[in-house]
């Protein structure tokens, strides 16, 4: 019996690759789901990326089909690839409509589906949805009502599948993020960000990383939403 296998979206960057390497840190085999990757992303005995569009039901199919043929199970799913624009409501435009919907909302459910499909057939296994802290804490200098609408309904979907695959060993949970601090952008971009937080600092990958890895030792939670926002959830 091999080791487990996680299938990691928006594998190719950012919180995506720290992912991919806690994961594989943990003992597990990655299918990582990209758009594209870096030219160093090679394939190994326990990793395989797949290069596509989220928004393609076609790029799922291949990710599902590619975790089950080579590493023949798929344990866990992190649905961390995602889109945001923020801007004034009045301001977006159908192709942002379409651009977040795309991968937010589509590619979600067109992986997620075959995901679960797989897990029910083995007796078990995890999904995790990642979402945003401004679905809870609406924020007026962040108009943001595209992100809140797709990935308000990622954390409505986790409670709903895991009540329905429960008793199928399937187990659903959420992750809100607060401002989380990556490679892909400036580091002069994050200042003054740490007031939105009462911690007093914007996020690192590893504290996202940490928290979806208590998840999924976290055998007795399900239909959770963790919110790892520096606890702006609990208020400002």
């Amino acid at each position: 019996m091999g080791p487990p296998v996680a299938i990691i979206t928006g594998a190719s960057q950012g919180i995506g690759a720290g992912l991919v390497a806690g994961y594989r840190s943990a003992g597990y085999a990655v299918v990582g789901v990209a758009r594209s990757f870096p030219p160093t992303d090679r394939d190994d005995s326990d990793y395989a990326a797949v290069a596509g569009d989220l928004g393609d039901a076609l790029t799922a199919r291949r990710a599902v089909a590619l975790a089950r043929d080579r590493f023949g199970r798929i344990d866990t799913l992190i649905n961390n690839a995602g889109i945001y624009i923020g801007k004034p409501f009045t301001e977006y435009t159908l192709d942002d409509y379409a651009a977040i919907t795309a991968v937010n909302l589509t590619g979600f459910f067109c992986i997620t589906q075959l995901a679960i499909a797989a897990m029910v057939d083995h007796g078990s296994g995890h999904v995790v949805n990642v979402s945003t802290s401004l679905v809870d804490n609406a924020d007026s200098t962040r108009p943001s009502a595209l992100p809140a609408l797709t990935k308000g309904g990622l954390v409505a979907a986790s409670r709903s599948l895991a009540i329905e695959y429960a008793s199928r060993g399937v187990r659903v949970n959420a992750v809100a993020l607060g401002v989380v601090k990556t490679p892909a952008h400036d580091p002069a971009s994050y200042e003054g960000l740490e007031a939105f937080h009462p911690l007093g600092r914007v996020g690192e990958i590893t504290d996202v990383v940490d928290a979806i890895l208590y998840l999924e030792r976290a055998t007795f939670v399900t239909g959770e939403t963790l919110h790892v926002d520096g606890g702006q959830a609990a208020g400002r």
